[in-house]
């Protein structure tokens, strides 16, 4: 069953925005009565069918609701540099998505070497990845941030560094986290972070980690981290 995006919906009935509407008639070829499903990034999900398969502007008539659907008992909040390649940076987002992540802050250390972020093709990229995965809630992508601004934040989580130093006593994800706790993981930019920056987010009371003994690239990184959180919360 297709899956549409519908931020703002209320009501036993409702019109899809220009896009979702001709994505649905004119490339789907859907007709009135075709069943659909609706998500709108508050966490719910809606049943329905095409009531007026208008490509302008086709109307859903609503049939159930699911609230907070599939529902996770943690969330997860990755702080990640922002990468030269702005396609790797994108493509952690995209499959962090599908995988499971609340917040996502693009940061900038003293290695990044890019300090901006295509903010508009990212949102995109969430929506797709939500209507991919089938995730009925948006995943809140932050404003980029300075490191240092950003460790010194209270800490509202679990809160790990990832990083590849060896001047730091480093444990596994699996043996600090615990079930069912909210994280928050940093991953560092091309380079890693500098042994300073590392220094500082211990001081702040993140726990130093390693995802494993290969050296990862930073979006793979994110990803493991990603993954690691969702299949130890299984």
């Amino acid at each position: 069953m297709q899956i549409f995006y519908a931020p703002g919906i209320s009501g036993k009935t409702w019109k899809l925005d220009e896009k979702e509407s001709k994505h649905c008639i004119r490339v789907l070829r859907m007709r009135k009565d075709s069943p659909v499903r609706l998500i709108d990034g508050r966490g719910n999900l809606y049943e329905g069918t095409v009531a007026d398969p208008d490509p302008e502007g086709c109307t859903i008539s609503i049939k159930n609701i699911i609230k907070d659907f599939e529902k996770r008992n943690y969330s997860l909040h990755i702080a990640i540099s922002i990468l030269k390649n702005p396609e790797r940076f994108e493509w952690f987002i995209e499959k962090s998505v599908e995988i499971g992540i609340d917040e996502i802050t693009p940061l900038i250390c003293r290695n990044t070497e890019k300090q901006g972020i295509r903010r508009d093709r990212i949102d995109n990229l969430i929506i797709s990845a939500m209507k991919q995965s089938l995730k009925a809630k948006t995943t809140i992508l932050n404003p980029p941030a300075g490191f240092n601004d950003f460790i010194m934040k209270p800490l509202m989580s679990d809160s790990f560094v990832a990083h590849c130093s060896g001047k730091t006593l480093r444990s596994s994800l699996a043996e600090v986290y615990k079930k069912g706790r909210n994280a928050l993981v940093l991953i560092g930019p091309e380079g890693d972070f500098s042994e300073d920056e590392i220094e500082s987010a211990v001081r702040m009371g993140y726990i130093p980690i390693h995802l494993g003994r290969s050296r990862l690239r930073a979006e793979t990184a994110g990803i493991a981290a990603c993954h690691s959180v969702y299949f130890l919360n299984q």
